[in-house]
């Protein structure tokens, strides 16, 4: 039978379905791709970063490893330098990409902070290809929108490993170098996990790298590496020091507790636990190192939707159950209060200035003094937005 005669036979409106039933559906289909490759397109995209008054300068962490350039690894670093020389801070913010509590104090840093004595180095986005993707099968979301005086700004939350699209495939064990130690082969794409880095290693261990190369180059004196844990970890809500920044992370909890109200736990770093900043940069550099926890109830297991409502606010119920039942969860959370971004990222304000302030007094002949950087109670009053700039 013709197509002609086939046609006659099925009739003009049969036609007309057949033809316009996948006509709909290639319709949809590259509407739903448009929509995706956009979102995709966005998340490669970098949050903007306002440099504020105290910023003399910025480089790149490819200065450090030149392998990294126009790789996703790469990432700004900005320098602010005070009149007098001092001794050097490094402040790393977005080590994890769903941590946003540290990202944003350093964000915050950047566009506020002054540096009358010595210097301030400061790495927002330390793993920018955490920041190009989200946990799969978690349903968290791909933004958080912080509302300021002027208006809103959005920052990407993305995830604690480097995205697999730049890192594949993950091996069935990873193997710590140069300790041999052993861990789940995700861990290969995890930052905190791969330290000391090394030159011809895997994207994350060069940026691991990278970063113990500008530690030593800078000779940094102190590293600050903020980062957000989960409610019900043990290891939340903390101070970890490498042994040889014992006494300074020792006395400026005490100074948090004292004059702020700010309770940090103080905790050393394990000496067996290889791969993490606090271990790693302490035993490789001079450096004391040292690396602040706060709580962020969206990264936890027990918790109901993961919208920007949670991350920002920090209340869920199912917390508050395991809340009221002794030893589940190792913060004093009040469903009221929450956990707020405001009160997380203020202790990380608050951490690195008392970190400041007591590693001048130990090191006299090095010291950092800053100014116009928030502490806790400020942050609490006025919130984050009001320390955000406008792009």
């Amino acid at each position: 039978m013709s197509s002609q005669t086939a046609a006659a036979v099925r009739g003009p409106q049969t036609v007309r379905k057949s033809v316009i039933a996948p006509t709909v559906i290639l319709l949809a289909a590259i509407v739903v791709v448009a929509v995706t490759g956009a979102e995709f397109r966005q998340l490669q995209m970098r949050d903007p970063i306002v440099p504020g008054p105290g910023v003399t300068r910025q480089g790149w962490l490819s200065d450090y490893h030149a392998p990294l350039a126009g790789t996703p690894m790469e990432t700004p670093v900005y320098f602010l330098e005070g009149s007098q020389r001092g001794g050097t801070i490094l402040v790393l913010g977005g080590t994890h990409g769903n941590e946003i509590a540290g990202r944003l104090a350093a964000v915050i840093l950047v566009e506020n902070a002054v540096v009358d004595v010595g210097r301030v180095i400061v790495i927002p986005e330390t793993n920018a290809s955490a920041l190009t993707h989200t946990a799969p099968n978690q349903a968290v979301p791909a933004y958080v929108t912080i509302k300021t005086p002027w208006g809103e700004r959005r920052f990407r939350h993305g995830d604690r490993l480097s995205n697999p699209l730049h890192q594949y495939p993950d091996p069935e064990v990873h193997i710590h170098y140069p300790s041999g130690h052993l861990g789940a082969g995700q861990e290969a794409r995890n930052l905190n996990r791969v330290y000391p880095g090394r030159p011809d290693g895997t994207l994350t261990e060069q940026l691991a790298y990278a970063i113990i190369e500008l530690v030593r180059r800078e000779q940094v004196d102190l590293v600050l590496d903020m980062h957000e844990a989960r409610p019900m970890n043990p290891i939340v809500q903390a101070l970890v020091v490498h042994e040889r920044a014992m006494d300074v992370g020792a006395w400026s909890v005490m100074e948090l507790q004292a004059f702020e109200g700010v309770s940090l736990r103080l905790e050393p770093s394990p000496v067996a636990l290889r791969g993490l900043s606090h271990r790693e940069i302490g035993d490789a550099t001079q450096a004391l190192a040292t690396l602040s926890e706060t709580p962020n109830i969206a990264m936890d297991w027990l918790r109901g939707p993961t919208d920007e409502r949670l991350v920002i606010e920090g209340r869920d119920e199912f917390m508050s159950k395991a809340a009221r039942r002794p030893g589940l969860v190792y913060v004093n959370y009040d469903h009221e209060k929450g956990l707020h971004i405001n009160d997380r990222t203020g202790t990380h304000l608050s951490t690195f200035l008392s970190l400041a302030e007591t590693y001048s007094s130990f090191y006299p002949d090095r010291p950092v003094v800053v100014r116009n950087v928030p502490r806790h109670a400020d942050v609490m009053k006025n919130g984050v937005g009001a320390y955000l700039r406008q792009p």
